[in-house]
């Protein structure tokens, strides 16, 4: 824990008072940000909160690799294999463990790391510690629900707001049972009162219930397949693993909110690091936490799956009026009866078994392949076929003065507009949107080239405007166990990619930005002021898409992703597809996809349109096809 503090302490040291240029800021903050200033990363219980969130979201060669890099800290001798001569020292015993080194030369020996290729294992478990260290910071409150950093950085959470005026009942409230307030006594009877056949095995401990319909998951694809199966008349079952929050219960606070809707605490990377992936993880899905773009398939997206993949759904007629269903293939080789479904409540001890004719996986992209592995089924296509809408972002600095608009990043709208841009070819495919960042993924995302760098840019933090790109991926990867994603660009990915970044940052100086810059390792970044269009052409032109922390180059990029799409997509054949075009599996009867994980490629704009539209139509074929 002592190398681990020496460490955050390095991420976000306390500085001198004054050695910031404040010139940008209001002199009656000037308290607040002194504080700011003084205030060390390493400060209780931030690296305690960080160890913990590390043994509880990290995968394991994430565990590992942190594990090491401090257990060599911790030694003289690991020390010297990973820092040189700058732990050495004129004074007995002349190597210095990384505590006790000063502070100053502790900052070279990271940056060190961070340039250089060869430590790249490093590299990467202090890209994962400086990531948390960043969120726990930034995000966590006291008693008050206030963080000592907010004033400072120009954020503020109005806990006092005028809610919603208090439901007598939340709307999914009669047919919901929330198995966290269950226990084994209660359990049977709750289920009982919301109409389900139940029978309890008391030798076996099994409590199982009867129904036509079990669907696992409840996002964009199981919530409108549970409204159109349940409308059809049959008595539907949907299992999730997230809690329910209705408008009354959400939070406003970054850190409970990424914890209890996000998949993974919000914290979830690519096995190399190369992208951090978020996706919901509550009732709702990723249309809980969607930021409400709501975008129609592009039609030459749909012409791709029509034709390219042979997927008879896309034909714009049928996709559009949800057409009755195609004629059924020939039998399965097995038949899927229900699920057996793990409680997460400690507190009971009884089997969920759940038996219904049709079961529906659609638990989304990074949890429907492993499911499916687990249940048995073995087509090659499960898993593969992955792709996350990659994204980078561009950042734009507006101080405040009578040139600029007023308020600040974290104010009024979520998602307020999404530029369209290229013809939607393969060598031009990309499309800007404006995020929302609270502070601490703003400052996790942040690149780290010097404690005073950081707290500079979180002194910034409420006039800094980002835009990112987003392009429609090629390149794919693959999740077959739940927490293990791996993933690889193709070569047109990066080339949009690079042609989307720049055209961000061409947005961000035609608005006004005094000061623009990517979130490359070094830095990147450039001061607009009185600058000519060949300068500003000039710094554009070193504007790239660089591969992650693990590649053995100087400079890298750590990508975003909202998106998951492909992971048992729908094939013409069981060659091409984990599923028929109807959303069945090739290998059991009666168990269907309903989730992004069966469209065909990457749509390339904000899915949700297009996942509950898919959803609808395989929902009106499977009541149609019922038996």
């Amino acid at each position: 824990m002592e190398t681990l503090s020496c460490m955050c302490e390095v991420i976000l040291p306390p500085l001198p008072l004054n050695s910031l240029d404040s010139n940008d800021h209001d002199k009656k903050m000037q308290e607040s940000i002194d504080s700011f200033l003084v205030d060390s990363g390493s400060r209780y219980p931030i690296p305690n909160k960080i160890a913990h969130l590390l043994v509880k979201r990290g995968f394991l060669e994430a565990v590992l690799v942190v594990r090491l890099v401090l257990k060599l800290l911790s030694t003289r001798l690991g020390t010297l294999f990973v820092a040189g001569s700058l732990c050495l020292s004129h004074k007995w015993p002349f190597v210095n463990k990384f505590s006790e080194i000063p502070l100053q030369k502790r900052e070279k020996i990271v940056q060190k790391w961070l340039r250089h290729s060869f430590l790249t294992p490093i590299r990467l478990g202090f890209v994962f510690i400086k990531t948390l260290c960043c969120l726990v910071f930034f995000s966590q409150v006291d008693q008050k629900s206030k963080n000592p950093a907010w004033k400072a950085i120009g954020y503020y959470v109005d806990i006092n707001e005028e809610q919603p005026k208090e439901q007598k009942e939340r709307p999914l409230q009669k047919g919901m049972v929330e198995i966290m307030n269950e226990t084994d006594h209660t359990l049977a009877s709750s289920l009982v009162h919301k109409g389900l056949d139940v029978t309890e095995n008391l030798k076996e401990n099994i409590c199982k219930i009867k129904c036509d319909v079990v669907i696992v998951g409840s996002g964009c694809g199981g919530g409108v397949a549970a409204a159109i199966l349940a409308k059809s008349g049959k008595k539907v079952v949907v299992l999730e693993k997230g809690n329910y929050f209705s408008l009354t219960d959400y939070s406003k606070l970054e850190g409970p909110s990424l914890d209890q809707l996000y998949e993974s605490g919000g914290i979830l990377p690519t096995l190399d690091g190369k992208v951090m992936i978020q996706a919901g993880s509550t009732v709702g899905g990723g249309s809980a936490i969607n930021w409400s773009a709501s975008l129609k398939t592009p039609q030459s997206v749909l012409r791709e799956w029509a034709e390219d993949h042979q997927i008879n759904l896309y034909k714009n007629e049928e996709y559009t009026s949800a057409m009755n269903q195609n004629e059924r293939g020939t039998k399965k080789g097995q038949k899927c009866l229900g699920v057996i479904s793990q409680v997460l409540n400690k507190g009971i001890t009884k089997k969920l078994h759940i038996e219904a004719k049709v079961t529906i996986s659609a638990g989304g992209s990074l949890l429907t392949p492993p499911l499916m592995i687990s249940s048995g089924l073995k087509n090659p296509n499960i898993g593969k076929h992955l792709h996350l809408h990659p994204v980078l972002m561009a950042w734009g600095y507006f101080p405040e003065n009578e040139s600029n608009p007023n308020g600040k990043i974290f104010e009024g709208g979520i998602l307020t507009s999404v530029h369209k841009s290229g013809s939607g070819q393969i060598d031009d495919n990309y499309i800007l949107e404006v995020p929302a960042l609270a502070p601490g993924s703003f400052a996790a995302l942040c690149p780290w080239e010097s404690g005073k760098d950081i707290k500079e840019r979180m002194l910034k933090y409420s006039r800094t405007a980002h835009v990112f790109s987003l392009v429609k991926d090629y390149g794919s990867g693959e999740v077959k166990t739940a927490g293990r994603i791996n993933y690889t660009f193709h070569k047109s990915d990066i080339e949009n990619m690079k042609k989307g970044l720049k055209q961000a940052l061409r947005v961000l100086i035609a608005a006004g930005a005094s000061e623009v810059g990517t979130q490359r390792s070094d830095g990147q970044r450039f001061k607009c002021k009185g600058v000519s269009k060949e300068e500003i052409e000039e710094f554009l032109e070193t504007v790239d898409a660089k591969d992650g922390p693990m590649s053995m180059v100087k400079d890298w990029n750590i990508y975003g992703s909202a998106h998951q799409m492909g992971s048992c997509r729908m094939g013409k054949t069981e060659k091409e597809g984990a599923v028929d075009e109807n959303g069945e599996s090739w290998e059991a009867e009666g168990l269907y996809v309903c989730d992004a994980s069966v469209l065909p490629s990457a749509v390339g704009v904000n899915p949700m349109i297009t996942i509950q539209s898919t959803a609808y139509c395989l929902a009106e074929r499977i009541a149609n096809n019922f038996r």
